[in-house]
């Protein structure tokens, strides 16, 4: 069945100029009737979903008011509007927003605080009595994952989760539609989606593409258009009857829930409306056999004919003195460099395991879920026998793990299970039951289909669980491979889903023990394997893996084999050199854009050590690492959280480089800039981030906040002389603070560089209004002020 949302809100609000009293949420308090009035011409023109006005009422934003203690009040007042508004089959969603901040690492606000906030307002929501949870205008995954995770603490009310989505198909974190479809839909979304950002024109592939990567209803709530700045303010292009004419076309794509956003009004949705009801619904295909696992970036499919997945094993402390002893000490330099490791030698999982005796693993695990997710983007599987430190993993990473594992043991089994089904995860599912370890494979196969029939009970399916075939010691039993090789058959023959194992188990005790896991690891492939839990650094097994996929057809006709070949024998042509003979700077500098911190501040405290001045640290490792990473960011190769993690790496070193400075001078400043989101609007997440890169940049920051009058702003330029102001506005209705804030600096004197950025500007806005720079992104902003110096001081 197709569905039509309503339209803007803020639009409506604006025109009747009682949106900012003291911001838009609280008219619902202020001017209940109006409200109402607005969600009625919506209801009129055909809406059969109008949302609440409560876009931005969580207390993280409703703060920037002084209201954060009152989002229940607020929320009230909000569904009474609505539903004076309803016909009889009218329904209400309640409208849950951004917060306005990055989620920890990436951001100061924690996962925790996010969620807690979210389940206040969703708590609010239902308790008045709303018949959906709209989750939207979400730029992150994290942050669409903490406010699911709050829907489904606070109700059971169905949840519609709609990301935004920039022209690359990505959020501003590098989130595109499967990694946003394999994450959410487990987890339990009702309806997956996408608003805001962008006109139908440009939503419509993305439309189809997620179609293409869930089997939930799909929404789509375009703007009309993209706007442009005529005389200070936004304009939206499309017309009513021209937004009406895509509705077709987006229900072709897969849209059965439609709407508008930004510039859309009551005329629109009549109009969207008309056109809907001559639609159908279009078919959609199943999505493949298999279980699919999903990092921030990307989403990956274990067996079902996909191909073979290798788990990296590396990072586990059983057995490893040294990794044991730096978790104990806190340090993740070690750890990190293996993640890394891993991922180049062509793991496509992350196994993670923070078993250390004596330490809290559940918080190491987070923390390691944490800091590996921001630099590695594959999918994780968290590996712990302690169902508190898998919920710790579970919970922060940002995408779909699988859990290493559950067994038939109890009570942890169904503990685990409770666990996965929270989380949306998938399960490895071994067959052991906590008594003697079954040694046939028929014994194998009992088990572990016991554990499914508990893991369907639990609300899980076949996608869900992965099944472990049990590689045990050749060396202490002679017969068990075989056995193995045989479990791996039979479950294929009984059960549709994928398998896995750890194959160095069976050397463990002999010599040459990387020829053996060759060996069992090609044999173990012929019988069924789909993802082996692996070194993926140890000799022969990328190229076996290679060379095996062109046998099995998973590499038809070679190619991908051809390829990687040639590239090897290239490589042989220039060796690289020994990691000892590595010169100090490539390494800092490699060090900077993989966003390894730690490794950083100790690389830049050795080349200082070295002799390296602080200008040749600077100039040719820091400022190069940023550049490259700046190069990945333009070419779509590199999204926000590398570029942000870099930077914070490029601070750890340049912190090192100041604590050296009072013997060899301070690292050079490339000059000052002031910044400031002007009066009237409250959004600085945007120019929190031009803050961090400009720092990393070199720059000394002068950040005077957000919603900052012109006179402020004037009187920190009089007083500090920057090179450079830099005013940010998110709000169409705040471009005109803007052009005023200009105005005043330079009918001052002030003769230095002006640069503007924020969603809704242009460069054609900007130059309208004498600003010298308009920066589309954060580092846009870094290299036009890199040029603007250095022209300054020529």
């Amino acid at each position: 069945m197709l569905k039509m949302f309503d339209g803007a809100m803020g639009t409506q609000l604006q025109a009747l100029g009682i949106a900012d009293s003291p911001c838009p949420e609280y008219a619902a308090v202020t001017s209940p009737a109006q409200v109402t009035a607005i969600h009625r011409e919506y209801v009129e023109a055909g809406a059969d979903i109008i949302e609440t006005n409560t876009f931005g009422a969580n207390r993280l934003k409703l703060k920037d008011f002084g209201l954060e203690n009152r989002v229940g009040q607020i929320v009230a007042a909000a569904a009474r509007a609505a539903r004076a508004a309803c016909g009889r089959d009218t329904l209400v969603a309640g409208s849950v927003g951004p917060t306005g901040q990055l989620i920890a690492p990436l951001g100061a606000c924690s996962f925790d605080e996010a969620a807690s906030a979210y389940e206040e307002q969703i708590k609010a929501l239902a308790g008045a009595g709303v018949d959906y949870i709209l989750i939207e205008t979400i730029i992150d995954l994290q942050e669409m994952r903490a406010a699911v995770l709050a829907a489904k603490a606070a109700c059971r009310l169905p949840v519609i989760g709609q990301l935004t989505l920039g022209e690359n198909g990505r959020t501003v974190t590098g989130s595109g539609a499967a990694a946003a479809a394999a994450a959410l839909e487990p987890l339990g979304v009702s309806v997956i989606g996408l608003n805001c950002s962008l006109g139908p024109e440009q939503l419509l592939p993305l439309v189809a593409e997620l179609a293409r990567e869930t089997a939930l209803p799909v929404s789509v709530q375009p703007n009309a258009g993209l706007p442009t700045v005529v005389g200070g303010k936004a304009v939206f292009p499309l017309s009513p009857e021209d937004m009406a004419a895509w509705v077709p076309r987006l229900v072709a794509a897969g849209a059965s829930f439609v709407g508008g956003c930004c510039g859309t009004t009551p005329a629109h949705i009549k109009a969207m409306k008309k056109e809907l009801e001559k639609c159908r619904p279009s078919p959609r295909r199943p999505l493949p056999a298999g279980v699919r696992l999903s990092s921030r970036g990307g989403a990956l499919w274990l067996g079902g004919g996909h191909k073979t997945a290798l788990i990296g094993e590396r990072i586990n402390p059983t057995g490893r003195k040294i990794l044991a002893d730096e978790l104990k000490s806190g340090s993740l330099i070690a750890v990190k460099r293996e993640a890394l490791a891993q991922a180049e030698a062509g793991a496509a999982v992350l196994d993670i395991n923070a078993g250390v005796p004596g330490i809290d693993q559940a918080a190491m695990m987070r923390r390691l879920v944490e800091e590996l997710s921001a630099i590695v983007d594959l999918p994780f599987s968290i590996d712990s026998a302690q169902p508190e430190a898998i919920e710790a993993g579970l919970r922060y990473f940002p995408g779909r793990a699988l859990i290493n594992s559950v067994s038939g043991k109890q009570p942890e089994r169904d503990a685990i299970l409770s666990i996965a089904k929270r989380y949306g995860a998938a399960v490895i599912v071994l067959p052991l039951t906590g008594k003697d370890l079954p040694e046939t494979a028929e014994e194998r196969l009992k088990i572990v289909g016991g554990v499914i029939r508990a893991a369907k009970e639990a609300g899980l399916g076949n996608g869900d669980i992965v099944l472990d075939a049990l590689a045990l010691t050749a060396a202490a039993n002679g017969s068990a491979p075989a056995e193995t090789l045989r479990t791996l058959k039979l479950y294929k023959e009984n059960f549709p889903c994928p398998t896995t194992m750890g194959l160095s188990n069976v050397s463990f005790g002999l010599p040459g023990r990387e020829l053996i896991n060759a060996a069992f690891f090609l044999m173990a492939l012929a019988n069924g394997l789909d993802a082996p839990i692996i070194n993926p650094l140890a000799k022969y097994i990328k190229e076996l893996l290679a060379a095996a996929s062109v046998i099995n057809g998973q590499d038809s006709q070679g190619i991908a084999f051809s390829s990687s070949h040639v590239s090897a024998a290239g490589e042989k042509a220039a060796p690289a050199a020994p990691p000892g003979d590595e010169d100090i700077l490539d390494a800092l500098l490699r060090a900077v854009a993989r966003g390894e911190k730690e490794s950083a501040a100790d690389l830049a405290a050795k080349a200082h050590g070295q002799g390296r001045t602080v200008i040749e640290i600077t100039n040719r490792a820091l400022t190069g690492a940023m550049d490259d990473i700046g190069d990945k960011f333009a070419r779509g190769k590199a999204f926000l959280p590398q570029v942000m993690l870099a930077a914070e790496a490029m601070q750890a070193a340049f912190a090192v480089l100041k604590e050296k400075a009072g013997r060899q001078g301070r690292p050079p400043s490339r000059g000052k800039i002031i910044l400031a989101t002007v009066e009237g609007d409250i959004h600085d997440l945007g120019k929190n981030i031009v803050s961090t890169l400009m720092q990393s940049g070199g720059f000394d920051i002068i950040d005077l906040g957000k919603d900052v009058p012109a006179a402020k702003v004037l009187a920190a330029a009089e007083k500090e002389k920057p090179d450079i102001v830099g005013l940010c506005a998110l709000m169409t209705t705040t471009l005109g603070a803007m052009g005023e804030c200009i105005d005043l600096l330079r009918k001052s004197g002030y003769a230095g560089g002006i640069m503007v950025g924020g969603a809704v500007l242009t460069a054609g806005y900007a130059e309208s209004i004498g600003a010298g720079m308009y920066a589309s992104d954060a580092l846009s902003a870094v290299k036009q002020a890199k040029e603007w110096v250095k022209g300054r001081k020529v």
